[in-house]
């Protein structure tokens, strides 16, 4: 019998040699995937973002305005003037009793206003319009009622020393033009004198003096 050639050695190499190349190839590839799938497999998801969360909505403190009205009992009357969220206001009954208050109005509209010898003013501002609440000043507690005023509507203050008199003086003027004031001298009160609205002139033991707006 006649042993193999040389050839056909050779051949029998190069196939067998093509074989474990295939096979190493295939188990490089899996090993890849495998690592790559269990790279992801660890790597965190990113956290999604919530499209729907919507931005802080913007606040608006009340417009500047003046108002001016009456208890409810129609003994006194009271004026309020907001401006850049602030709020100064003046209670009178035109004889002796006054009182000044100044605070915060909140972008809702409320106001919690503050005064001497405990004096206090709750109160809301309904649609620009009008603002209803409740005064409590010297030992008194009355609800009012104030709406939006157009001047010379509003509220008056004047302050200054006469003939050695500290004079401080506030008026309210109401819609219909009535006049609300008092005018305390050296800490005394009285009526004050009538002013002119569209000036604000006033005449007070002989020297002529201005009341001018009253804000905050």
């Amino acid at each position: 019998m006649k042993r193999p050639g040389p050839l056909l050695t050779l051949l029998a190499g190069l196939v067998l040699g093509l074989f474990l190349l295939t096979l190493n190839a295939t188990t490089g590839t899996s090993r890849t995937t495998n690592a790559s799938s269990s790279y992801e497999e660890r790597s965190p998801s990113p956290t999604p973002t919530r499209a729907d969360a919507s931005p802080e909505p913007t606040r608006t403190p009340p417009p500047d305005a003046d108002y001016a009205g009456r208890t409810d009992d129609d003994s006194a009357a009271i004026a309020v003037s907001v401006r850049d969220g602030k709020a100064i206001a003046y209670f009178c009954d035109g004889r002796a009793k006054e009182s000044w208050l100044r605070g915060d109005v909140e972008d809702d509209g409320t106001l919690r206003l503050t005064g001497g010898q405990g004096a206090t003013l709750d109160g809301t501002l309904r649609e620009g319009k009008r603002i209803r609440g409740t005064v409590d000043v010297a030992g008194t507690h009355q609800a009012f009622t104030a709406d939006k005023a157009k001047k010379p509507s509003g509220l008056y203050r004047a302050t200054a020393t006469v003939r050695s008199a500290k004079i401080d003086a506030g008026w309210i003027v109401l819609k219909d033009g009535t006049q609300v004031g008092v005018l305390t001298r050296d800490g005394e009160p009285a009526p004050a004198p009538r002013i002119d609205p569209e000036t604000g002139a006033v005449t007070v033991d002989g020297q002529q003096l201005t009341a001018r707006p009253a804000t905050p």
